[in-house]
């Protein structure tokens, strides 16, 4: 997955696309998606008649602050654009530097330190040796709206304010950093008819992604330092499954939601990142995935020589879902 800047790559010893190779395959693999699109939606009333259970819903995740720690829910909402608990929203808020462009772990991975609660109208920022930073869920409209750039395209951002601004410049200490929201009236990085097949706000790809217990679990037999699934960010996590049966998952049913699957998730340095030191290892988990989890030759131009782990899907149908949901696959 890409960079959003050259200078931090090269600080971690990294290349600097400016947009990640498999983001520009991927255009050949799914155009064809995107043409089936209106054909599957019509014949999906037709296969919700037929349902398979394959797991349950084990955890729920929210990052409301792209890169930093996750939030736990018990429930959620499940928008066009990813998962809403409260004013909770998934990938809502960006760091971006000073010129407009994303800043993830990837570039600086101490952000996974920065835990993020909700009380009130209001979302409470704690980080290691930081005073607690008190952000409003909704910004005055008089803050400037920034130009943000994410994988080499454009997208709005609200600027979060100065304070906001210098808490995460004195956490990071790197250089000066901005704090921005996306607001539910701008408009998403658009469907494109090849990589995006989703409207989103800030997430890397799409608005949900899908792991399995099972397939962590298969993981973690291959390593010497276990993981933890907060290493991998999905958004629903499931169990009751053998690892990797999400593989298969094309269209679910989870609550009153109905998912399509996208693209497998495509795995990068950000899964080297410690989530409890924000020290990036470079190696692990990524060399043993790549040991096993490469795709197959016929979509190497989709993913290149990036490991999967997990799934991505669009929204096809709104609703509610919440921990404990029988997790079904749409049969064709």
């Amino acid at each position: 997955m890409g960079a959003a800047g050259s200078w931090a790559p090269r600080r971690l010893g990294l290349p600097a696309p400016s947009r990640p190779a498999w983001l520009a395959g991927a255009a050949l693999g799914l155009a064809a998606a995107a043409l089936g699109t209106v054909a599957w939606r019509r014949a999906r009333s037709r296969r919700r008649g037929r349902l398979r259970q394959v797991g349950t819903v084990a955890q729920l995740w929210i990052y409301p602050v792209k890169s930093c720690k996750g939030v736990r829910v018990s429930a959620a909402e499940c928008t066009a654009l990813g998962l809403r608990c409260g004013h909770l929203r998934d990938r809502f808020w960006l760091v971006i530097k000073e010129d407009g462009h994303m800043v993830t772990a990837r570039q600086e991975p101490r952000l996974v330190l920065v835990s993020i609660t909700c009380e009130g109208e209001c979302l409470m920022l704690k980080a290691p040796g930081m005073d607690q930073l008190v952000l409003p869920s909704k910004l005055p409209p008089s803050n400037k709206v920034h130009d943000c750039r994410l994988f080499g395209m454009d997208i709005k951002g609200r600027d979060c304010g100065d304070e906001a601004a210098q808490w995460f410049t004195s956490f990071l200490k790197t250089e000066a950093f901005r704090l921005v929201q996306f607001e539910k009236h701008m408009k998403g990085r658009p469907p494109d008819g090849t990589v995006f097949l989703a409207q989103v706000a800030y997430p890397d790809c799409s608005p949900i992604m899908i792991l399995s217990e099972a397939s962590l679990a298969d993981l973690n037999t291959r390593l010497e330092k276990k993981v933890k699934m907060d290493q991998f960010r999905p958004n629903i996590v499931v169990t009751g499954c053998d690892a990797f049966e999400e593989d298969t998952w094309d269209e679910l049913l989870i609550g009153n939601v109905e998912m399509k699957k996208v693209l497998s998730c495509p795995r990068c340095i950000l899964t080297t990142v410690d989530p409890d030191t924000g020290i990036i290892d470079r190696k692990e988990p990524l060399e043993t995935l790549k040991s096993y989890r490469l795709c197959d030759p016929s979509e190497k131009q989709i993913y290149k020589s990036s490991p999967l782990f997990g799934i991505y899907y669009s929204v096809e149908k709104i609703g509610s879902l919440q921990v404990g949901d029988p997790v079904y696959r749409m049969v064709p």
